[in-house]
């Protein structure tokens, strides 16, 4: 079972957060911290927080394919923010997420206090860069205005990627668009920084020379990274998404998804399904 929570929906209240519990992992179904071991013929439901594409998706066909015979049913809840998985996972109406890669999940557990235990790597969406302008990157010209993420985790990962494509030089681990010296910007780029589900609509301003997107993003655009004029390197990709739960907390539910994600049947899935590697299996 799959349900849409739209972000102006969930963000008007923490009631709503709220009555998402009620009708979670904890209502009606069996709940997955009770079970010792996993039935068929009684399936245990956990309830998942993930992205619309392509966590939620990836999830879908679990659901179908193999979570019956795991004794699993997922419930799958789709957001549209970066935020407010966390919250919900926090706050104990999702059972676990599928959205996020370690130094988001690191850089939200300092910032919120959150303590959480994550999985392995499942998947990489490459970052890229898009440009209504320009055919290659190279073209941006000095001064050129590039839209940005106004998320600290993947600002660094987009800052990163303009230096491997020669825009900035030796940026830093912990770079940001106001810390950039007049070194590290030689070109003297400018920065508009938004939130990284609008950078899609800033691609079509005609102010706008180049946009780095996140991958599920990019997806819900219907765009691909072989349209890009830039894309991040798999090699040693640090930003591979995996499942997260509340520390202490781990299920034989969850230890069971945790497996079923790393299944050969989920990494052929991933692979016919985003041939073009816009999605690219971690494992």
């Amino acid at each position: 079972m799959k349900r849409r929570l739209a972000l102006k929906t969930i963000a008007i209240s923490a009631a709503a957060l709220m009555s998402l519990s009620a009708c979670g992992a904890n209502s009606g179904s069996t709940d997955a911290s009770d079970q010792a071991t996993l039935d068929p013929a009684n399936p245990v439901t956990i309830t998942v927080g993930a992205s619309p594409r392509p966590h939620a998706q990836i999830l879908e066909f679990i659901n179908e394919k193999l979570a019956p015979e795991a004794g699993l049913k997922i419930d799958i809840k789709e957001f549209d923010d970066y935020n407010l998985p966390n919250i919900a996972l926090q706050d104990g109406s999702l059972d676990a997420n599928f959205y996020q890669h370690l130094p988001y999940l690191e850089s939200q557990s300092a910032e919120k206090g959150y303590n959480f235990e994550h999985g392995a790597g499942v998947h990489v969406e490459p970052y890229a860069a898009f440009s209504e302008k320009y055919q290659d990157i190279s073209e941006v010209p000095e001064g050129g205005k590039i839209a940005i993420t106004n998320d600290p985790a993947n600002q660094t990962r987009a800052l990163k990627l303009l230096e491997a494509n020669g825009l900035l030089e030796n940026v830093p681990d912990d770079a940001s668009v106001l810390a950039l010296t007049e070194e590290q910007n030689p070109k003297k780029l400018t920065f508009s920084e938004n939130q990284p589900e609008l950078l899609v609509n800033d691609l079509k301003d005609p102010t706008v020379d180049l946009a780095i997107i996140n991958g599920n993003y990019i997806l819900d655009a219907g765009l691909s990274t072989k349209d890009a004029v830039a894309v991040e390197s798999l090699t040693d990709n640090k930003y591979a998404n995996f499942l997260v739960w509340r520390a202490g907390e781990s299920t034989p539910a969850i230890a069971k998804l945790e497996e079923l994600l790393h299944t050969p049947e989920v990494k052929k899935f991933i692979e016919d399904t985003w041939p073009a590697g816009d999605v690219s299996p971690a494992f």
